[in-house]
């Protein structure tokens, strides 16, 4: 099987003097936990795990009802309150990022996410790496209104953007979500204004965010469809609802104006588009079971290209719904593409991003069904040049039973790729196991795939999440980086397999909801 990166940076140095600056996973995590009590996660033979947050950890400014990482206190019963469920890691190499505490040096290594809370009440935090002390080891990055709201909620996809010095955030609450800014140097002790991008990229279920070489950003939605019926009976196979977008600013570091574009994707027979069933049943029905997404499904490579949904110069600044310009406009529908990256070394020309799938044992057992990416897929993008408007699009995972509800992903060198799972309670009580962390290696073919895929974390479950009625945790926010912060340094830029100073971080979400770095075995 493929490699993984080594997780601290003295541990890449000394392997990149000999020539390796990578570790194999030797030896697999052979099955999933079950679902039954309170379980330790598992990790492949070698690695480890080293906690850097948990969610009853103070926040350096607490405001009102935000006093710590992982909970509101919103209920005086420390059980009834609400988790803010960090989600997806932005890691960061940065001098002189400032804070709420003048003078004080928070460090240059910093681990950043947003919180996937709603109630308009979700938070951005900063883990300064660097920091022993609890009183200042996590800043909260947006300011809280006096009403206790923040202006965000669902808060999932995290990345930073070299161009324009910004952190960015999506929301996948739907026609209400969005991507929003703020800067990542501080100019005083009070968080810069975090800036929504209504009026350019759009409102909707965004989740994955990519910036490419360009300044464009690549935008996975998750927003889930209706079951479809099928011969007049209701089944648990969903219509694809969701599409995969790019962003073309105007003036690259300037989001603020450009063109929001939609993916299309087409068979023989023509472009592969959304169906509204109130109009046409059978043609929504099909966007699911028929042959159109079959062939999307099957392998071969299609044709693809960018159509210009919205632009300001000519449609204006004014909020808009994406998700509903891209099936007005013919973008191709997706299983809930909920994460994106650019494949390290081809110049931004290829971009991999996962379909989440059904997440319902129902669905993925229906005739037909698991070959149109019921149990989820992975699909690639291949461009001539970054920024091409056209190229071709091809599925090189296609999940199943074992393999599915694909999340996140991250390339640990410039052939293989970690993944997530976010099956849901649903899925877990129906096969009996938790989420795991895959490797996957780019160079295989679809279909052995997952025959060849490795577990690198068999999750487990903390006992807040194990008591009854508890939601299961989820294994989200993985990411291998080695934190830069100028152009050249972008995700997908260079192969992070031979990076120094490359590190591993995921969040145990739900629960306890605890953040941490994977330690290969030669780590510290």
């Amino acid at each position: 099987m493929r490699k993984l990166v080594a997780g601290t940076a003295a541990a890449v140095a000394g392997l990149a003097a000999t020539g390796a600056a990578i570790a194999q996973i030797a030896t697999s995590v052979p099955s999933a936990n079950p679902t039954t009590g309170s379980t330790a996660n598992l990790v492949a033979g070698g690695f480890g795990t080293k906690v850097v947050a948990e969610g009853l950890d103070p926040l350096e400014n607490p405001v009102s009802i935000f006093r710590t990482y992982g909970y509101l206190e919103d209920n005086a019963d420390p059980l009834a309150r609400t988790r803010t469920e960090p989600d997806e890691n932005t890691y960061v190499v940065a001098g002189d990022v400032g804070g709420p505490t003048a003078g004080y040096d928070y460090g240059s290594h910093f681990l950043i996410q947003g919180h996937e809370n709603g109630g308009n009440k979700a938070l951005i935090t900063r883990i300064n790496l660097d920091v022993n002390d609890p009183a200042h080891r996590i800043t909260m990055l947006n300011v809280p209104a006096a009403d206790d709201t923040t202006g965000l909620s669902s808060v999932d996809g995290s990345a930073y953007d070299p161009f324009s010095g910004e952190l960015l955030f999506s929301m996948e609450a739907g026609a209400n979500g969005g991507l929003v800014a703020t800067k990542l140097r501080w100019s005083g002790t009070t968080a810069p204004p975090v800036v929504h991008l209504d009026g350019s990229v759009g409102k909707g279920g965004y989740e994955g965010v990519s910036v490419d070489r360009l300044g464009e950003l690549y935008l996975a939605e998750d927003t889930g469809g209706s079951g479809v019926a099928d011969g007049g009976v209701g089944t648990k196979v969903r219509q694809p609802n969701s599409f995969v977008y790019r962003f073309v600013p105007l003036s690259k570091g300037d989001l603020t104006r450009g063109r929001l574009q939609v993916l299309q994707v087409s068979t023989d027979a023509g472009p592969i588009t959304w169906h509204d069933r109130a109009v046409d049943p059978g043609a929504a029905r099909d966007d699911a079971l028929g042959e159109p997404i079959r062939v999307l499904h099957a392998g071969a490579a299609l044709q693809a290209q960018w159509l210009t949904i919205h632009d300001t110069e000519a449609d204006g600044t004014a909020a808009f719904d994406a998700n509903a310009l891209a099936k007005a406009a013919g973008g191709t529908p997706l299983k809930r593409p909920e994460n994106g990256r650019f494949v390290p070394g081809t110049a931004f020309k290829s971009y991999v991003f996962d379909e989440t799938g059904d997440t319902d044992q129902a669905a993925g057992t229906y005739p037909g069904a698991a070959a149109r990416g019921a149990w989820g897929a992975f699909l690639r993008l291949d461009l001539p040049v970054a920024g091409a408007d056209a190229g071709t699009v091809r599925t090189i995972v296609l999940g199943d039973q074992q393999h599915n509800s694909f999340d996140n992903l991250t390339f640990l060198d410039k052939s293989t790729y970690l993944t997530t799972e976010d099956r849901g309670d649903t899925l877990h009580d129906q096969l009996g196991v938790l989420d795991s962390i895959w490797s996957y290696d780019l160079t295989k073919a679809k279909t052995v795939a997952n025959g060849d895929a490795r577990r690198l974390v068999g999750l487990g479950r903390d006992p807040i999440a194990a008591v009854a009625g508890g939601e299961d945790n989820e294994p989200t926010g993985v990411i291998v980086s080695d934190g830069a912060t100028t152009a050249a340094g972008l995700l997908g830029a260079q192969d992070p397999g031979l990076q120094p100073g490359a590190r591993v971080f995921f969040t145990w979400q739900h629960g306890e909801n605890h953040t941490y770095e994977i330690v290969p075995p030669h780590g510290g």
